[in-house]
């Protein structure tokens, strides 16, 4: 996948569209409250012919209201903005779980399904104490089908322009249409450290940065929402980029959990 290099020719987004490329939520629906409003008072100061908000996917587990952000977004019709969801590799655990795949609770709940089911009504110790055949019970018992039925809507890329967004990264070397969704939702150290051209720049989350990484072939906007309190977007318009973020940063120093 190489193409031009874009220090010569700068990556722009389709002429006349916006998109807004949200981080992970993780749970957060207090930052999310707070960044929809920004980017609506980003849209109004700036209007645009057309705009999109692509949320990159982990919209749940680990912080303390999935449920909150679930139902938010289920039912986001904003009038200045067309929502997008991306599947991260957390929406994939709970539908492979609610599909059936009872031996993925345990590392799920030491993931952040723990804060997740406990949004919405149900104490985790229950679960843990069950046989898989009850856990898996009380796990679909607590989703919601609307909600278990957008999260399955979700897509895995969006192609804006000159801009690839995805969740957590494509793999090097292996043509867009023949990318996994494997990688798309959870590759890491292939990608991240790869540094050839393409013919696109990446956008995505899925791997915690203490500040938004910019780098020649990808843009990564996982800024750690859930325990820094600080979510990202990124705005692409025309050859323009911008940052809108909302909270303060509280980065923690010992190491963040990989999943």
């Amino acid at each position: 996948m190489r193409g031009r290099l874009f220090s010569r020719s700068p990556p722009a987004g389709p002429q006349g569209h916006r998109a807004y490329a949200v981080g992970d939520v993780h749970g957060r629906l207090d930052l999310l409250d707070t960044l929809l409003q920004s980017i609506e008072a980003d849209v109004r100061a700036r209007p645009s012919r057309k705009t999109s908000i692509v949320f990159l996917g982990d919209l749940i587990d680990r912080g303390p209201s999935s449920a909150g952000v679930v139902e938010r977004l289920r039912t986001l019709r904003p009038d200045f903005a067309a929502p997008l969801f991306l599947m991260g590799n957390h929406e994939e655990v709970l539908l492979r779980i609610l599909e059936g795949e009872a031996s993925l609770i345990p590392s799920w709940l030491r993931f952040g399904g723990t804060e997740t089911l406990e949004s919405y009504g149900v104490d985790a110790d229950e679960i843990t104490t069950s046989t898989d055949a009850e856990a898996l019970a009380k796990v679909r018992g607590a989703i919601p089908d609307a909600h278990s039925a957008f999260i399955a809507s979700f897509a895995d890329t969006v192609s804006f322009g000159d801009y690839l967004l995805v969740h957590a990264g494509i793999r090097p070397g292996v043509e867009l249409s023949e990318q996994s969704k494997a990688d798309l939702r959870w590759i890491r150290e292939p990608f991240l450290e790869d540094q050839s051209e393409r013919d696109f720049i990446v956008v995505h989350g899925h791997t915690i940065r203490p500040d938004v990484e910019i780098t020649a072939n990808r843009i990564g906007v996982d800024t750690g929402a859930f325990h820094t309190g600080v979510l990202t977007a990124l705005a692409i318009d025309g050859k323009d980029r911008w940052f809108v973020q909302t909270g303060q940063k509280k980065v923690r120093s010992e190491p963040l959990s990989r999943a």
